[in-house]
């Protein structure tokens, strides 16, 4: 067994190090720059029902140690990827994950069973296929005027056991930082039988043109990733970890080895990268190889002698 191997829901990856959601496309671009199987997995662009264009106008600004994006889940739909994408994600070798977001519940249900289903079909012909589901629920609530499902409990909850009733592939929830509170919402999901949570998403926020005298954003706000985020993110994890039994895979910031193990020592079983994938092409390659560096020169064994060691 390697020094760096962690468990999410039953699944064994090689180490900890996870492509963020929306960050890494399905890994194919990536592919070209480095041998991405040295991964540990590739949670893959946020995937809907039907396909999505996305937000008009102004969708990504740079802004002090981060960024904005709003990009809106621009993305083929969960039938072109299984079709179209799915095979050559599969072969990059790291854990495949997929990011399901909704509108409403029927179109989170819909949307799980269907990648549910292609997986068994998968495995009948001896192929692989999506291995674990991320379920995002800070998408707008279209019937609550666009207040995301992952902001208030209650309103997640359903969502939640709906998906864990539809399939039966490990589920990890994606909790958002906006959340009234989120260690409520983690222990919500643990209660509804999520298999893992994943935290932190990113941060509502704003950025004005004063030339224009107005948001820089057609929806006005945006999400804040990178750097910035990454003591508060690194707070809530070390919340949620304390909190629930299930597996918590950290993210927000992470663009060193250094983040990466706080956030481990935090408590988190395996960290997402997302933003840093921008700055550095190679940031998985660079991440990976790094954290076995400093486990060796340290002595230390397994991921677990350190691991919510704070």
């Amino acid at each position: 067994m390697s020094l760096l191997t962690c468990n999410i829901g039953g699944i064994s990856l090689r180490n900890p190090i996870i492509m963020a959601s929306g960050t890494f496309g399905f890994g194919r671009e990536y592919a070209q720059q480095y041998d991405v199987s040295v991964l540990g997995g590739i949670c893959g662009k946020g995937l809907t029902l039907e396909p999505r264009a996305g937000n008009a106008g102004c969708r990504v600004q740079e802004t002090a140690a981060g960024m904005l994006n709003s990009v809106g889940l621009e993305n083929p739909g969960i039938a072109a990827f299984l079709a179209d994408e799915l095979d050559e994600m599969a072969a990059l070798g790291p854990c495949v994950i997929a990011n399901l977001g909704g509108a409403n519940e029927d179109e989170y249900v819909k949307g799980a069973r269907q990648l549910t289903a292609d997986y068994y079909r998968r495995q009948r012909a001896g192929r692989r296929g999506v291995e674990m589901i991320e379920l995002n629920i800070s998408c707008p609530n279209v019937k609550q005027g666009g207040i995301q499902f992952g902001v208030d409990t209650a309103m997640a909850r359903p969502i939640v056991r709906a998906v864990r009733a539809a399939t039966d592939l490990p589920l990890m929830v994606k909790l958002s930082p906006n959340a009234q509170q989120i260690v409520e919402m983690a222990l919500m999901c643990e209660q509804e039988g999520a298999d893992a949570v994943s935290l932190v998403n990113t941060f509502s926020a704003m950025k004005i043109d004063i030339q224009r005298r107005r948001s820089y954003f057609d929806n006005g706000y945006a999400g804040l990733s990178g750097p910035a985020i990454k003591p508060i993110a690194l707070r809530m994890v070390h919340q949620v970890t304390h909190a629930v039994q299930i597996p918590v895979v950290g993210m927000g910031g992470i663009s060193s080895v250094e983040d990466a193990i706080e956030f481990i020592m935090a408590g988190a079983e395996a960290v997402q990268v997302g933003t840093h994938n921008f700055v550095n092409i190679r940031a998985g390659k660079m991440l990976v190889e790094g954290l076995e560096q400093w486990m060796r020169a340290q002595g230390i064994a397994s991921l677990a002698e350190i691991r919510g060691i704070v």
